[in-house]
């Protein structure tokens, strides 16, 4: 897929490297009082040209993910995780990391546990920040993926390949609001996805087959299509990126 999307210009106050499992800062500390990042998160959904749901938060489980994540408030990513149960955009197309919701249960820490590090505080090669109803996922770079250290990449179920965005966790925001994400998923929006997309939980993926990297799966219109647990999505994906050669 390629990223087309206006200029945007935005702020970013990401902190995203973490501390030694043993040096983890307390959750006070993390939770910035004089120039919190959620106001600006907030003004940017106000103007966002695409639909975005503001999952409720539960400010007990808020502060533990913030706690395991070791970011602060300050930057998009703490404001994120502090003040939502996750973003919905489009519908639930994108689903957006953030403390956890009875309609989207992940949470950013736990998701990434086992995935991108074993232990919390340690600091990880990288971290799933959102993914998409077919099984596609958006991943800040924190060196495991390459040189551009606070970048997103799109881990692409029609490739398999980690694509560079080029863009901050801030940025990936700008784009969730304002791309054009018919041109960006061209190809892979099927007739009527809309209304099934909807009434998919935050936790749940379309599997399709064929597969959508195959040849035979270049019509998506064509293809069967089930629901599965992103979880079982995400395990394929690697799995297959081993069966096709492309992990060393």
């Amino acid at each position: 897929m390629t990223l087309k999307f206006p200029l945007i210009i935005i702020v970013t106050f990401l902190s995203f490297a973490v501390t030694a499992q043993n040096k983890m800062k307390k959750v006070e500390e993390l939770i910035e009082t004089k120039d919190p990042g959620w106001p600006l998160v907030q003004d940017w959904i106000k103007t966002a040209k695409n639909k975005v749901e503001i999952l409720p938060v539960d400010q007990v489980k808020a502060k533990d993910v913030l706690y395991k994540t070791q970011v602060t408030t300050r930057s998009s990513m703490g404001a994120v995780i502090f003040n939502t149960g996750g973003l919905l955009i489009d519908d639930g197309w994108i689903r957006i990391l953030g403390s956890g919701n009875s309609k989207f249960t992940r949470t950013i820490s736990d998701w990434n546990k086992g995935k991108s590090f074993n232990e919390f505080g340690e600091k990880p090669p990288f971290l799933l920040i959102a993914d998409d109803a077919i099984g596609g996922f958006y991943i800040l770079n924190g060196g495991g993926l390459g040189t551009d250290i606070g970048k997103v990449y799109y881990f692409s179920p029609d490739n398999l390949e980690y694509e560079p965005l080029d863009i901050t966790y801030s940025e990936f925001l700008g784009f969730c609001f304002n791309n054009d994400l018919d041109k960006f998923y061209e190809g892979n929006r099927w007739n009527g996805w809309r209304t099934e997309v909807s009434k998919l939980k935050g936790d749940e993926v379309f599997n399709f087959y064929p597969f959508l990297w195959s040849v035979e799966g270049n019509d998506i219109n064509k293809s069967t299509r089930k629901i599965i647990p992103i979880q079982e999505q995400y395990s394929l994906n690697l799995d297959l990126r081993k069966q096709l050669g492309f992990e060393k």
